[in-house]
This record gives C-alpha cells, structure tokens and sequence, in this order.
C-alpha cells in the first residue's frame, strides 16, 4: 500500500474512533482488513484420502502445493510458475494432476498432467485461443478425457478427446449450431447434449456412440431443467433439477430416453433447490439444499449425514458446505461459515473424528463480533411478497442512516452469507438494506418472470417500496438514506439518482449501465445464444429503441439532483468507458457534486488490493459527507 493511501486510511480512522465509536461500541474496523485475499484455496483430496491438493502463492502467482495427512505439517510445492496462474485442477487418479493456467482470463488456454512424485508434468494441449468446458464426469477412459472446446468456432463448443499422452485432440462431435452442454456418463459415453436458442431449450439423447441423438423433450425459456448424473446402474435414468410444470425448482429422477419425469424426490416450498449434491463417485444425490434455508441440508446419504450432524454440533450457528470427499467416505474437506463469519475450510475424517483446520479465510476478522443479517418481507405496491435482509449497526434499528445496496444481475440474488461489503457499511454505522426485486432467482419461475423487461419498471418500484416500507417501520431516517450497487446494482443507483432523487440523499454506482444499448455490443461469442433470452429479459434495443431510451439513465441526466459518486473499470465488458464519461459530464455540466474513480486495467470488480481499498476509501468519505 503506498504511502498517500495509508496516511488517508489513518486519517479516516481518527474521525471515526471519534464519533461513530462512541455512537455504536463498535471497533472500527480497517478497510483493508475486510478485504483480504485468503492464502490457500480451492482444496481437493486424492482419490484415495491421503493427501489434499490446494493453491497457493509462490512469487504472487498461483501454484499446486500437496499436503500429506500421513505426514502431519508436511507440505510440498508441486509447480513453481512466476508468470502464470493456476486457472482450473482437479486428481486424475492417485498420483496425476490434471492442471491448466493462464495470465489472464483472455490468454492462451494451457493444460497439463504432472506427476505429485517426480513433479514431471505434460502438456495435453498446444497453447491455443479457446475456452475449454470439462464434459463430467471427469475420468479417463482409454487414456483420453472429455472436454467441449470452441477451437473451431468461438461461439460453439464441439465434443473432443483430449489424450493423456499429448496426442492431438480428437473431434468426437460437432456441434450442429446448438448445443449447449455435452453430459457423460460414468463408462465415458455422452448420451445428453442439451440445445438451446435461447427461447427453446431441448434435451437430446443416444443410448450408444454409434447412435443418433434424438429429441426428447422442449421447454421454453422460463423452464429451467438441469441434469446432473446418471441414476447408479443406468443409462437412460438420470437426476435432474427441474422447474417443469412447477413454479418451484425440484429435484426430480427423468427417463432421459422417454423425456418423462419418473418420480419427484424433494422439493422446498419456500424456494428453489441449489444446483448441488451429486456425487459422481457414488452415482446418487448426497444432499440437497435450498437457497430459502440459509443452505442448510436435507441430507440422504448415511456418511455424509453422519458427518453433517456430527459437525452442526460444532459449529451451532454456521452452515456446512462439502467441498470434497475422497472414495471411501472417510475424509471430507468441508467450510464452515455464517452471516457474521469469514469461513474456515476443514479436513475431517469421519472414522478417527479428526478435525483439523486448514485455512482461514480471512484471519484478521477473527472474533470480531459483526452483526447478523435479518431476513425481512414486505408487500408491492402490487402486492406481491419481496424478501429482503437487513444487516443493522451495532446496537441501533430506529431511525438510522441506510444503505439501499442492489445486487448485480440478471438471474441473481442477495443471498445469506457473511459478505465483507456489508458488513464493512455496517461497520460504519450504516444499516445495509439488501432487495430481492422480482426478478431475483431463487423464488420460483412466477417470481424471476415477473421481472422481465421491467429492469426500469417494477424492479425499481419494489426497491423504491422497500425504501418505503424501512421509513414506516421507523427503521430508516428518511434524510439519511444512500443507493449503491455494481452492474445491474449501478443501473439502480443510476436510475434513482435520475428518476427518484428526492427518496435518497446520494448514489453509488459501480461500473454501472448508464446506457443500456451498449449492454449488447460487448456480448463475448460463447455467449451468443443468450441474447435472444436477454431481449426476454431486458428487451431488444432495434425493436424497442424507445423503452430503451427511456430506461437508460444517461439520457435523463439532466433528471439528476444528488451527489454521485461513479466508478468505472477500463476492461468492463458491459458499461463503456465512453458511457461512463459521458454521464459524469452531463452531471458536471449541471453542477451535480459528482467523484468519478476510473482504473483502466480494472474490469466490472476491481481486483487489485491497493485499487479495492482506494474503492472503500472514497465510498466511505463520501457517504460520510452525505449522509453523517
């Protein structure tokens, strides 16, 4: 951190220990302390349990290093890149490594396989420009794995074998224009390929190679159907999470030959089921979980349940995600976290009831008591339930100071969880209002529908109603209220700033769409079959060149009456940099108090540790401005 940046950040501290210390009781916390970057992640356990593979740095780049459970302490560097990150890796078997790496998210695609014994490593691919997807599950069969790889067409992804050997790749399938995903089954052949124009999604199925793949079912763009293994034992069987012919997303077993579903497994009437639980080793769901239940379980498997209740016991007040799992059930590697806890990753082994920690996410918020997130609804003005969380200051839930924070989308949500960025606000003595707008996933398919083509209609007006609502409940001081979001959070901030000036006193925007046209000029090729959804979803800016115009904030500028303070990254795919400029002066041509904070090499998030805290930095003194 460079000096200018560290006499700021003490600056800011002396004013607050002065004055928002003596209202809360609450240790300010620095900024860059809720921001740090955990050490060692993306852990994996062998095959066989011995031994746990992870990242971590090694001259600030990403590297394998292996951790022996035989050999308590001990840890090995398995790759020394200086130049490179470690993108994606996975155990091949006991002793191979399946890694690929890169410089950035725009470089050459580079994979390898590497020895944990002798550390020699092959390279399985020539460096080449194209983007890889891994076709599960991932095993090899006859020296060769499956992936789907855009080599031959930006936008399409063909079935190819890669060789274990270094051989060149193989093309297995072309793809016809349409698909989407390639899904295997455990004896190495793909027998699902799902097609999608993006208004139509089809699932097709071949019971051999050598056969044709046949169209077995079509849903439209609001059906959402998502296989994820073979039921032990078949070919044709398979699990699936489905919204068909419910509003509700379920686990369900589906006949993938016939194109019927067999039985319903478990469904949450609360809300839709998490993408999760499968475990390809044992060919049966695990678990699942449910976004409306802070991600607690129901577990079916006895080992994992067993390990699950075993540490719930432990860890009372925080969820248990399985990250990894080793062929006998023995060793699982598991996070433990909350609404007011970083996270911590564990090894367990469920037979010795060994517990051992192995990283802290981030160990400077160790016991410091943060403030929880509460759940809350309210009615539309339509009266439609919204769910919503409040995270309060410490100590105060009448008549404080708000920041309305709008989660990025489309088909996203604000979820439970411990989020450093609300919790940095709540820190400051600022209550953080977090929205599921109609829209939000995780509701049902009559929930995420009704927000379609209305991200400057309904969408807005439920905010604006929840804004409402916190001012009658006495919770908000209606004077002191801020906007703030990132991507569709910044279109928000950007739209109130411009249409409803006078519910809040400033906004903050983050790498906002301050014209939603160019939101679908810089839409990379791979994701070309989604535009026809997004026009769903958004609109089609030749069709409706008018809703367009209306809805996007830099052509009501002039609207604006409070401050602004606007970031923007140089590498945003979806906000112009020439957007950007281009509002920030118009508001400065009307005389509106508006910061403008650009990072050329930043993308939609800023990454860059001195960048993130230069961010909060200026979030923090500007709300302190405005809102005191």
């Amino acid at each position: 951190m460079n000096l200018r940046i560290l006499f700021s950040v003490l600056s800011c501290l002396l004013v607050l220990v002065s004055c928002e210390e003596k209202q809360s009781n609450q240790k300010i916390v620095p900024i860059e302390d809720f921001f740090v970057k955990p050490e060692r992640t993306s852990f994996k356990l062998s095959p066989d349990g011995s031994k746990i593979a992870y990242l971590g740095e090694h001259d600030h780049c990403k590297n394998i290093f292996i951790l022996d459970l035989q050999k308590p302490d001990s840890s090995k560097q398995l790759t020394y890149q200086v130049n490179l990150n470690v993108q994606h890796f996975f155990w091949l078997d006991d002793q191979r490594i399946i890694f690929s790496n890169t410089q950035s998210s725009a470089d050459s695609l580079r994979l390898f396989h590497i020895d944990i014994k002798t550390e020699k490593r092959q390279a399985l691919l020539k460096p080449e420009k194209a983007k890889l997807r891994w076709v599960g599950p991932i095993k090899a069969h006859n020296g060769s794995l499956l992936v789907g790889m855009n080599s031959r067409d930006s936008s399409l992804f063909d079935l190819y074998r890669v060789f274990l050997d270094g051989r060149p790749k193989e093309l297995v399938a072309k793809n016809p224009g349409n698909v989407m995903n390639w899904i295997g089954s455990p004896d190495g052949v793909v027998r699902i390929a799902l097609t999608s124009d993006s208004v139509q999604e089809t699932l097709l199925y071949r019971r051999a190679e050598r056969d044709p793949f046949k169209e077995v079912m079509v849903n439209d763009f609001e059906t959402l159907f998502y296989p994820i293994g073979f039921v032990k034992g078949s070919t044709d069987h398979i699990y699936a999470f489905s919204n068909r012919n419910r509003d509700r997303m379920a686990l369900v077993e589906f006949d993938a030959s016939t194109g019927q579903e067999l039985r319903n497994i478990h469904e949450n009437k609360r809300g839709d089921l998490s993408i999760e639980g499968y475990s390809h080793n044992l060919q049966e769901m695990v678990y699942v979980s449910s976004f409306a239940d802070k991600y607690q379980k129901e577990v079916f498997n006895a080992s994992y349940r067993e390990v699950y209740q075993e540490l719930k016991k432990k860890f009372k007040d925080s969820e248990i995600s399985f990250l990894d799992v080793d062929k006998q059930q023995e060793g699982f590697v598991v996070r433990v976290f909350s609404d007011i806890h970083a996270g911590e990753t564990y090894y367990y082994n469920r037979r010795t009831k060994v517990l051992d920690l192995l990283n802290e996410e981030n160990p400077k918020l160790k016991n410091i008591p943060f403030n929880p997130m509460e759940e809350v609804e309210f009615l539309s003005r339509d009266n439609k339930n919204i769910h919503a969380y409040i995270t309060y200051p410490k100590g105060r839930k009448k008549n404080i100071p708000v920041v309305v924070l709008v989660h990025d989308g489309p088909n996203r949500r604000a979820e439970w969880g411990f989020d450093p960025e609300v919790q940095f606000l709540a820190n400051r003595g600022y209550a953080v209002f977090q929205v599921n707008y109609r829209g939000s996933i995780g509701y049902g398919k009559d929930f995420w529908s009704a927000g379609f083509k209305e991200w400057g209609g309904k969408i807005q007006s439920d905010i604006t109603d929840g804004v409402a609502w916190l001012i009658h409940q006495g919770i908000a001081d209606k004077n002191r209220i801020a906007i703030m979001g990132t991507g569709f959070g910044g279109y928000s901030a950007l739209y109130a700033a411009a249409f409803n000036p006078s519910l809040y006193k400033c906004a903050i925007s983050s790498s906002g769409y301050s014209n939603l046209f160019t939101y679908f000029r810089e839409i990379p090729p791979h994701l070309k079959h989604y535009v026809q959804l997004f026009y769903r979803i958004i609109g089609n800016p030749e069709s409706e060149s008018e809703l367009f115009q209306s809805i996007s904030p830099i052509f009501h500028a002039d609207k604006v009456r409070i401050p602004v303070l606007f970031f923007q990254g140089g590498l945003d795919k979806y906000s112009s940099v020439t957007d950007a400029n281009q509002f920030v002066g118009k508001l400065k041509g009307n005389s509106i108090p508006v910061r403008y904070f650009f990072k050329k090499d930043e993308g939609k998030r800023f990454k860059n540790e001195e960048n993130i805290v230069e961010y909060y930095m200026e979030i923090e003194n500007f709300l302190g401005e405005y809102l005191k």
